[in-house]
């Protein structure tokens, strides 16, 4: 299938489930919830649609199918992202539907998590031609024999990579657009290593992210929920995974990595001292706090994931 043609029709079909689902949502009160010691500027979109992040599945996975490349690894990419976006599924359910502030419990969701990314991570080591080797960017044709150590280190990425994307889903159409952004760089990656299956994945999510921003853009219509930002945290850290590229996750997906490392230094610094570095976690929330309007940082953010896309690119030539 025309690469291209995969695009439009994630995108048309994300037009069209966005008419549907946000009449929908508002009428069984699906709204999302602010955090009450966020920036003050939010509180605007207490109840504005959540869980759209169902509308980007639905696209990716009738796009996919509909391909006619479906194959193991097309099949292990989709359940990736439906298993991390079902977690965030039913900790959406709890929060909203439920009325428990808290969804699903810390521990709850990370062995969730751990159990999937064992499973990815075994999948890998028993099917790519590399083993347990993953290749090493900026070093042509260099490779890391992981292992034994192998299934614990993909799993960590694979936890740490959907944390991240969760922590960066805090403004309109940021998580979106910078998915977007990376997994068109997955794409150009999987095209030009003949992994046609991996291709259409990839373009079919960054369509799927398009049409989604088209309502999750400033001023959101909708907003993805942890359903979204838990499938798009699945679906990255898989497609990674499976081209054998996890290092290249902290270059191509920086925001993502910051996002998540300015809150652990937020919380280890507040512990140890009582201060906080930042203004308020994640990163994108300090910039908001120094006056930086919501759409200034979503355009900054966006502009550096293209950078760093850049940079990927020529740390695999």
């Amino acid at each position: 299938m025309d690469i291209i043609r995969v695009i439009v029709i994630s995108f048309i079909i994300t037009l069209i489930l966005g008419l549907i689902f946000i009449p929908l949502l508002r009428r069984l009160h699906i709204g999302q919830n602010i955090r009450q010691d966020g920036p003050k500027t939010h509180l605007k979109k207490k109840g504005t649609p959540t869980m759209g992040g169902i509308i980007m599945i639905i696209a990716l996975f009738i796009t996919s199918v509909t391909s006619g490349i479906m194959n193991k690894d097309m099949i292990v990419l989709l359940l990736s992202t439906l298993g991390f976006g079902l977690i965030g599924f039913v900790d959406d359910y709890i929060k909203i539907v439920k009325k428990r502030s808290l969804g699903l419990k810390a521990h709850q969701k990370l062995i969730a998590q751990i159990i999937l990314a064992v499973i990815l991570a075994v999948y890998q080591s028993y099917t790519s031609e590399l083993g347990t080797k993953i290749i090493i960017p900026f070093l042509k044709s260099k490779y890391l024999d992981l292992g034994m150590l192998y299934i614990p280190f993909i799993a960590f990425v694979v936890v740490g990579t959907v944390n991240s994307v969760n922590l960066t889903d805090g403004l309109d159409g940021l998580a979106s657009g910078i998915t977007m952004i990376v997994m068109s760089f997955f794409g150009m990656v999987a095209l030009n290593q003949g992994m046609n299956s991996m291709a259409v994945f990839s373009t079919s999510l960054a369509g799927a992210c398009l049409g989604f921003l088209v309502y999750n853009s400033y001023p959101a219509k909708i907003m993805m929920g942890d359903t979204g930002s838990m499938a798009l945290g699945g679906a990255v850290s898989a497609i990674a995974i499976l081209l054998n590229l996890p290092l290249i996750i902290p270059i191509v997906g920086g925001i993502y990595f910051i996002e998540s490392l300015s809150v652990i230094i937020q919380v280890v610094s507040f512990k140890l001292t009582g201060k906080r570095v930042f203004l308020m976690a994640p990163l994108h929330h300090h910039f908001e706090q120094k006056g930086w309007k919501e759409t200034k940082v979503v355009l900054v953010f966006w502009t550096i994931t293209v950078i760093l896309c850049l940079i990927g690119t020529i740390s695999l030539k």
